[in-house]
């Protein structure tokens, strides 16, 4: 079991940038695949960036391509989710999401989310 608490969202006008991070509890957090997952009001979730385990592959939406980075901290049991360029359709709730696999398309762990503004 994976408890995930994101934080770091909040107001930020376009073009600036703000980093998400996820804490996870327990001692296994190097064993799963992490994932940015994001929801719009009145749109469904979509996924955002995906890390390995060890940090060594990467995928990301291709909205996204060029001005997000993910990343991990193993030792701190924290994923980020660096967000530069902003832009107004980058609002929604971010959520982090955590599973064994990292080709899944059902994460099995999910934090509460936290919510991103970007002003026009």
């Amino acid at each position: 079991q994976v408890q995930l608490t994101e934080s770091g969202g909040g107001l930020v006008q376009g073009g600036g940038s703000l980093r998400l991070s996820c804490a996870a509890s327990g001692r296994t957090f190097s064993t799963y695949a992490m994932g940015w997952f994001r929801q719009a009001p009145g749109k469904v979730r979509e996924f955002v960036a995906a890390i390995s385990r060890n940090g060594g592959a990467t995928n990301y939406h291709n909205s996204v391509k060029g001005r997000f980075t993910i990343s991990r901290d193993n030792a701190k049991s924290t994923v980020y989710l660096q967000m530069n360029s902003l832009k107004p359709e980058d609002t929604a709730v971010y959520y982090c999401a955590g599973d064994l696999n990292y080709y899944s398309t059902r994460y099995a762990y999910w934090g509460q989310g936290t919510q991103v503004t970007v002003s026009s």
